[in-house]
This record gives structure tokens, C-alpha cells and sequence, in this order.
């Protein structure tokens, strides 16, 4: 190797050792880390299977509200998407490893699985069950996140609420 190219490689290789520390750098205590991660998971299969449910209901959904229903169900799992992609990368990083399997998502859900429905109105009552089920989680995430300076995670969760409990109000507000 010339000279030239094995001080790039130095440089290549600690920049990339550097930028390593950075990541999991978050100041945070590992006990801290370890238990918030956890919620996260939990949090996270609550999110993927709510995820499946929405998919279901998109495809499912019969009878006089089908067009609103199927747009808002598709909606609805794009943005549970998205939160389950913000959840593990917030997993990812604080430094830790977010699930990546429906059997440990299915092990570690409070939300049940759903299938076979087809009725829109039981269905927006079943998200809003859902729906509350995320709240409390992400409640007790943002209190313990605060407790422990850590606003990323803090800032993810409260996010999240403002966006569950306005959804929940207008999803009640429909069924009435």
C-alpha cells in the first residue's frame, strides 16, 4: 500500500470509530438506557401490530363509509409506520437493539391482533382502544424520559400524544 492510501485508511477508519462514539455518546446512564429501551420495544410492537390492524381495516373495510373509512385507514397506517420507524431508530440511537420480528412483537403486545372484521364502525372503536393503549405507554415513556434528561426520547413521546389525543377526539367525535 502506498503511503497515501494507508493514511486514508487511518482516517477512513477512526472518523468511522469517532462517529461510532458519537451515536451511542447520549450522556445517559446504561441502567437508564437498558430500561428505556425496553419500553420503547414494547412500545414499538404495540405500534406494529396496531400497524397490521390499520392494513386490515384499509382492506377490509365494507358498507356506506367505505370511501372515508378506506382513505383515513390508509392514512392512518402510513403514520403508524412512521412512528414504528422513529421508535427503533430512537432504540438505535440511544445504542441499543430495536425488535425486528413479529414473534417478539406478538411475545411483548398489549394490542390484539385483529382479523376477519369487516364493520367500520367497530373497527374506529377498536383504533380508539388502541389508540388509548399507546397514550398510556408513551405517557409513562415521556415521564421516565424526563426524569432522566433525556430529551430525544421526551420529545418523541410528547410529539406523539399531542397527535393520539387529537386523533382520539376526532375518531370519538365521528362515532357519536
Amino acid at each position: 500500500m502506498r503511503n497515501f492510501d494507508v493514511l486514508l485508511f487511518q482516517y477512513k477508519y477512526f472518523k468511522i470509530k469517532e462517529m461510532e462514539t458519537l451515536v451511542v455518546n447520549t450522556n445517559l446512564k446504561q441502567n437508564y438506557i437498558n430500561e428505556i429501551a425496553d419500553n420503547l420495544n414494547v412500545l414499538l410492537s404495540d405500534v406494529q401490530i396496531h400497524y397490521m390492524n390499520l392494513r386490515s381495516f384499509h382492506w377490509n373495510v365494507k358498507g356506506n363509509n367505505f370511501f372515508l373509512l378506506h382513505e383515513k385507514f390508509e392514512e392512518f397506517y402510513n403514520d403508524a409506520a412512521a412512528k414504528a420507524d422513529e421508535i427503533a431508530e430512537r432504540i438505535l440511537s440511544i445504542g441499543k437493539k430495536p425488535f425486528d420480528s413479529y414473534q417478539k412483537y406478538l411475545a411483548t403486545t398489549e394490542i390484539e391482533a385483529v382479523e376477519g372484521l369487516e364493520e367500520g364502525n367497530l373497527m374506529v372503536d377498536i383504533i380508539i382502544k388502541d389508540l388509548n393503549i399507546l397514550l398510556a405507554k408513551e405517557r409513562l415513556i415521556l415521564e421516565k424520559a424526563s426524569e432522566n434528561a433525556d430529551e430525544g426520547t421526551a420529545s418523541l413521546m410528547s410529539d406523539f400524544i399531542s397527535e393520539q389525543e387529537k386523533l382520539i377526539w376526532m375518531l370519538t367525535a365521528y362515532r357519536s
